[in-house]
């Protein structure tokens, strides 16, 4: 089961990690809402609001944290 579990989390995740690599986190959130629905702080922003409502920090839309 490990093995197998871990076959299907790389097959998963790795088409991010090459986009990533290849354009760089910005260019890529900005290509792909998945990958910037995933962002929680960028540049000292806190950029998924639960997080930052919890905490009782300043919540700012990732979109804007990344200059989209």
């Amino acid at each position: 089961v490990a093995r197998t579990s871990t076959f299907a989390l790389t097959n998963a995740t790795m088409p991010y990690v090459i986009r990533l690599a290849e354009q760089g986190p910005v260019e890529a959130m900005q290509s792909d809402p998945h990958l910037l629905d995933g962002l929680n702080v960028h540049a000292g922003h806190i950029t998924y609001e639960a997080v930052a409502n919890d905490l009782g920090y300043e919540f700012k839309p990732a979109g804007e944290a990344i200059g989209a």
